[in-house]
């Protein structure tokens, strides 16, 4: 992933559902400094809300990363067209997606874009859902379907490219945060140790 050649989505994180999520402190924290690095290097970023009358509004610490975010109630993000549009105008192929929920809107928006000839990556410790078979089973399922599997400081260090910058300083710093204390571990897939 290049800085110029990517863009950032941030799908649906609403109030009302993501305080369902197991760790979703730790999910929202890496979604902004998914949104900080991307900030930093130069790469496109949008965000979606699903039916905001029922869910509610994007929670405030990533809303006011993100400015104007365009409602849908498709569980695909393919209804927010424009985006895409001017994405792919811009010369941006490859989309990162971070949100909620991983086996509904990410999925949907995930293997729609993919029709469309957008290479998809899925920054796992950046996505969600309420129940942990839903969460792996999407992953299974898009990485099989061609999505491309990263996390946070993956992508904020492939998006760098290079040390001895001033955006390499930048994203350090993000990378060399605490995560917040309250948060419960995320659902990125564990290893369980012999019997």
């Amino acid at each position: 992933m290049s800085p110029h050649g990517t863009g950032l989505l941030v799908v649906d994180v609403q109030g009302k559902l993501v305080t369902l999520i197991p760790g979703h402190e730790r999910l929202v924290w890496n979604i902004g400094r998914l949104l900080d690095g991307a900030a930093a290097l130069g790469v496109a970023a949008a965000g979606t809300e699903q039916y905001p009358q029922g869910l509610g509004p994007t929670v405030p610490e990533l809303a006011a990363k993100l400015g104007q975010l365009p409602s849908k109630t498709a569980f695909s993000c393919g209804e927010c067209g424009g985006i895409f549009r001017e994405w792919a105008a811009r010369g941006i192929h490859k989309v990162l997606l971070s949100g909620i929920e991983a086996h509904v809107c990410v999925q949907q928006t995930a293997l729609d874009l993919m029709t469309h000839g957008f290479q998809i990556y899925l920054a796992v410790d950046a996505l969600g859902s309420r129940h942990e078979i839903d969460y792996q089973t999407a992953l299974r399922r898009l990485e099989a379907a061609g999505a491309t599997l990263t996390t946070v400081e993956a992508a904020l260090f492939e998006w760098c490219g290079r040390a001895g910058t001033p955006e390499f300083k930048q994203i350090s710093a993000l990378v060399r945060q605490s995560a917040p204390e309250s948060a419960a571990p995320s659902l990125v897939p564990q290893t369980r140790p012999a019997s």
